[in-house]
């Protein structure tokens, strides 16, 4: 590629909260691009005023096929299969991806205006002009899992519950939130308390993203010869990408986009830790069986009361069925013993099968999700939650047991 040279479209004094900055690609290939706030009704308009000029032959914007699908068919999650999503291990995706929805909207919910409107502006307008729409965004889900990987394993949790904490609170959205999402990016927002202090989560978070967006927009432009390219990205994702353009990388678009999708695999002890816990339960079951009858007995008793008590638990703050919380008290002492099955997934199997969400749950995810209360009154979400909490509540209990058992041999 030629190098990119910027030019400074004209604003006047209403325009000057819309950046729109135009970079020569060479080949008279041009990209504009369009800086928007998620919740402003001033960027839908500017971006409807744009692609009616008729000055473009494609239109970019900052969505992932996930999101792109959610808006042209609203009523996607209503065909979720809930049991597949928890038996795939997908559930903390989709319940951190409904907890950002949730944060958006409830922003939104203070400036009066539609979440991602100037998107679904653009995805609508595009059509109707007949102009292709490009997806240049990262998918949500690979992002979420870069982020998770990128921390150290001690502070995953904090987190994910620091995430979630922030979103179901009842507080009041501050104006500095407010001011931060008008910068144009609803992820960064979100997790603005890390990303101040954490490089761990910037990288994954914004400039992977800056970088993603670049190369796909250069293979798309380059690939199917579009001479003048409209790109509506949020407006904290300007600068990035245009020094990006500005690099002139000898790296290939393709390189970029394949090395940004790679899920980074777990540590190797990570995989073996829990199968390595698994077997010190049982050689202190074969230890203490071995010293004692009694001494064994009394350890199976711990184990099953410990582990299935704090996993019934984790289920019944979530507002299980009865049903579900004994389901969750007789697995949790089983599946801690194998690493393939986990508590969480039994109980949730038997909530479904107990309670089953009904079309109205899924259509109501988007409005219950933004109040606390809301996540336990929809059948979706509380099936998620109750996934969620027993799981940690075994998680707990296999820790908490295991050091019962050891006091047990140590003749505690």
């Amino acid at each position: 590629m030629s190098e990119s040279k910027t030019i400074l479209s004209p604003h006047d004094a209403h325009q000057a909260t819309e950046p729109l900055q135009t970079f020569e690609l060479g080949h008279d290939r041009k990209l504009t691009i369009l800086g928007t706030a998620h919740v402003s009704q001033a960027s839908a308009d500017k971006v409807q005023e744009l692609i009616a000029t008729q000055a473009f032959d494609a239109v970019a914007v900052e969505l992932c096929p996930s999101r792109y699908k959610a808006i042209v068919n609203p009523d996607l999650l209503a065909k979720m299969d809930l049991f597949q999503v928890i038996r795939k291990g997908q559930a903390y995706m989709v319940a951190a991806s409904l907890a950002l929805g949730a944060f958006q909207q409830r922003m939104a919910e203070n400036l009066g205006i539609e979440p991602g409107a100037e998107m679904r502006t653009a995805v609508r307008d595009a059509q109707a002009a007949k102009l292709p729409v490009l997806l240049i965004d990262r998918e949500i889900g690979t992002t979420l899992k870069r982020i998770y990987h990128n921390f150290p394993w001690w502070q995953r949790f904090g987190l994910f519950s620091g995430l979630l904490a922030s979103i179901m609170s009842h507080d009041k959205v501050s104006a500095e939130e407010i001011e931060r999402l008008k910068e144009g990016d609803v992820l960064e927002s979100t997790f603005s308390q890390f990303a101040e202090n954490q490089r761990d989560l910037y990288g994954p978070l914004i400039s992977e993203r800056d970088a993603y967006m670049s190369a796909r927009l250069l293979k798309e432009i380059t690939e199917n010869d579009y001479q003048h390219t409209l790109a509506i990205v949020g407006a904290g994702h300007m600068q990035g990408i245009r020094q990006i353009l500005q690099a002139n990388s000898s790296r290939s678009p393709d390189e970029t986009i394949r090395q940004l999708d790679i899920i980074p695999d777990a540590a190797r002890w990570i995989k073996y830790a829990p199968w390595f816990i698994v077997a010190l339960i049982l050689t202190g079951f074969g230890i203490g069986f071995q010293r004692s009858p009694d001494i064994g007995m009394a350890m199976i008793i711990d184990w099953i009361i410990i582990n299935g008590g704090l996993s019934a638990t984790g289920a019944a703050i979530a507002l299980a069925h009865p049903l579900t919380i004994v389901t969750a008290f007789l697995a949790a002492p089983l599946t801690s013993l194998n690493p393939m099955v986990g508590a969480g997934m039994v109980a949730a199997a038997a909530e479904i099968f107990l309670r089953k969400p009904q079309v109205s749950d899924f259509s109501r995810l988007r409005q219950d999700t933004i109040r606390l209360r809301g996540w336990w009154k929809n059948r979706v979400t509380r099936t998620l939650l109750i996934f969620l909490l027993a799981s940690f509540g075994s998680a707990i209990g296999t820790y908490v047991a295991g050091f019962r058992i050891f006091e047990h041999l140590s003749g505690s």
